[in-house]
């Protein structure tokens, strides 16, 4: 009663108001949304994707980026497949693409293993999040749940923003930090 029907459209009020924006596909979205919560992070930038490949090839010198991050107290983590489970082979069964999802993990290790010295930036590989990708950047976070047999580009992204307790991007949240936890220590990268 207090909100006319035209605010109620037009302001988000409910539970949805986390919601930022909806790509049908993650290619979808502007690679200049990926620079600006990268570039504005400054305590904490989680790559939980299961290879994280992409992010090499769409955000110019990230490498350097991160390094830069760290360097200054941010908290870089990447949550990645292992490129020799069973899970990773079934994975490549389905999407039987040329670039098999072990060797997109494996481009990503390569380029962790570069920034692997570097304090504040920590990697490990986990199973668990095959079919959801989800990114943060402190208070906002970027999340693809993967369709079917298609690779994550093709699939749908959510950008969340932090609102309120226990809503969308607490929920995913919570998901990332049980994943993170129960992630194995990665061999090829041991940072000091």
């Amino acid at each position: 009663m207090l909100w006319p029907d035209a605010i109620r459209k037009n302001v988000k009020t409910g539970p949805d108001r986390e919601i930022a924006a909806v790509y049908p596909y993650r290619s979808a979205c502007p690679k200049s949304v990926w620079r600006r919560l990268i570039g504005a992070a400054t305590k904490d930038l989680t790559f939980a994707g299961y290879t994280n490949y992409f992010l090499w090839l769409e955000i110019p010198n990230l490498r350097t980026v991160l390094r830069r991050k760290a360097e200054s107290g941010c908290h870089v983590r990447f949550l990645v497949g292992d490129p020799d489970s069973e899970v990773t082979r079934r994975r490549e069964q389905l999407e039987a693409v040329p670039l098999t999802v072990g060797t997109r993990i494996k481009i990503t290790l390569d380029e962790l293993s570069k920034i692997a010295d570097v304090p504040g930036v920590e990697a490990r590989h986990g199973d668990d999040h095959i079919a959801m990708s989800v990114f943060i950047f402190d208070d906002e976070m970027l999340v693809t749940p993967h369709l079917a047999h298609l690779v994550g580009h093709d699939s749908p992204m959510l950008h969340l923003k932090r609102h309120q307790d226990d809503g969308l991007y607490d929920r995913f949240a919570y998901h990332v930090t049980e994943l993170w936890n129960t992630g194995r220590p990665i061999t090829e990268f041991t940072p000091r």
